[in-house]
């Protein structure tokens, strides 16, 4: 039996040479052998995720949703109201996108149910962006299922060499994470080649490297409901460079390595302990200090 196991990038890209497969089939592939199930079995445990990620795209657009800490509710179904009226700057289907990826993240701020992708915090980029599109596209649930595979081994690769834990690495390992998972399934979905995809999520991690952890008053709220809308931006420009036929000079393994080294040379006070960034300002500990009380 052949061995889908993979570590690097470069070994992903390998197994697709070698399989003449995408990505995302290459992920499944290798979940069959390491969880010894039938394919349908572990296609719809993916399915689950998938409906629930529908779910809460939904319920975050709503616009009746409102955190538990009061601070944030309601920007997603404000932004998508915005890009209807047709005066954005951005244009209508990439605010689409943006507001779905926050409204996930508005969920998760009120203890809604979300799917972690890889994180709660950073978990709006990857449906935002795939749903949003599929609309526009036609793609059918059983192409992004394959594509959250691809989203899938993009993660891992960064997970095993990396991190995609913000006190571990700052906001780059979760937003960062996020985005470069988001781009690479995107690219796979339109057509994307295997190198090409790792393209889109090199250049996804590069666009955010050094991004800091900073949640003010230690909440999933501010900033990072709209660093969700920033990785949304940017998953779908890397994708869109990819397919274009641009290449990350970087090759997406030394990315992540850059990344980790980044990570660690951060002050602690920028990795999710709310002692830097915003979360040090004025405003940041007045509230702080207002919640506790």
């Amino acid at each position: 039996m052949k061995d889908y196991t993979f570590r690097k990038g470069i070994e992903l890209l390998a197994l697709c040479e070698q399989a003449k497969l995408p990505i995302g089939e290459i992920m499944l592939l290798r979940e069959l052998d390491e969880s010894e199930r039938s394919r349908d079995e572990v296609l719809g445990e993916m399915a689950k995720n998938l409906e629930t990620m529908r779910a809460s795209v939904e319920e975050g657009l709503s616009g009746g949703l409102r955190s538990v800490s009061g601070l944030t509710g309601g920007d997603a179904a404000r932004l998508r109201a915005h890009a209807g009226a047709g005066e954005s700057l951005s244009g209508g289907r990439m605010l689409e996108a943006v507001a779905a990826s926050m409204a996930v993240v508005e969920v998760n701020a009120s203890m809604g149910r979300i799917v972690a992708a890889p994180t709660a915090g950073a978990s709006g980029i990857l449906p935002g962006t795939l749903l949003a599109c599929a609309k526009r596209r036609g793609w059918s649930d059983e192409a992004l299922l394959l594509a959250l595979f691809n989203a899938g081994a993009v993660g891992l690769v960064i997970a095993k060499n990396a991190s995609i834990s913000g006190a571990e690495g700052g906001c780059q390992a979760e937003t960062g994470a996020a985005a470069a998972m988001a781009a690479s399934a995107l690219t796979e979905l339109s057509g994307g080649t295997p190198a090409q995809c790792l393209h889109a999520a090199a250049m996804a991690l590069k666009n955010v490297m050094g991004l800091v952890c900073d949640p003010v008053a230690g909440l999933v709220e501010c900033p990072c409901i709209k660093r969700n809308a920033i990785g949304a931006a940017n998953a779908l420009l890397c994708a869109d460079m990819a397919l274009a036929g641009i290449e990350s000079l970087i090759p997406f393994d030394e990315v992540v390595l850059a990344m980790k080294s980044v990570g660690r040379l951060m002050s602690p006070d920028l990795r999710e302990t709310a002692r830097g960034g915003v979360a040090a300002t004025p405003t940041a500990r007045a509230i702080a200090k207002r919640l506790e009380e």
